[in-house]
């Protein structure tokens, strides 16, 4: 994903202000909103925090993939299944990263980080864990189309 748009981050970035200085966390902070999430791999339900939920525009807590990626760019969603695929059946690490449509023509970007564990042990179920961070910007239709 290659975008860019005006900023319309509540903070604007200070020149004088040595990024340098702040821990990852404080950074990551500034400029995005940060959340995770967790998938059951014994029945495929992905449990998303209140942020996530409220972006993927689903109605509760736990919900399957397909609900989840209905609202993300429609030329990536078979890459994300397959990803998704792949991890629930070895153990591995993954990301992502594509944009939410909302129904009012703004855009979300949003990137995931993820792994799926216990796959390999006979006990074990499966599960999966990771993060998604929102950057604090949305992007108008209008400035996606002056963009394209």
């Amino acid at each position: 994903m290659f975008k860019i748009c005006k900023s319309s981050v509540d903070e604007a970035f200070d020149a004088s202000h040595n990024a340098t200085d702040e821990s990852g966390l404080d950074l990551i902070n500034r400029f995005s909103m940060a959340e995770g999430w967790v998938g059951d791999l014994a029945n495929g339900v992905i449990r998303l925090g209140e942020y996530a939920k409220a972006l993927h525009g689903v109605d509760g807590p736990e919900c399957g993939l397909l609900s989840m990626m209905r609202c993300y760019e429609t030329q990536d969603r078979a890459h994300i299944l397959g990803l998704f695929e792949q991890a629930a059946t070895t153990s591995s690490s993954f990301c992502y990263s594509t944009t939410i449509h909302h129904g009012d023509g703004r855009r979300q970007p949003v990137f995931c980080i993820g792994e799926s564990t216990g796959l390999e042990e006979q006990a074990e179920v499966g599960t999966m864990a990771g993060v998604f961070l929102f950057p604090k910007f949305k992007i108008s239709a209008a400035a996606l189309a002056r963009l394209a």
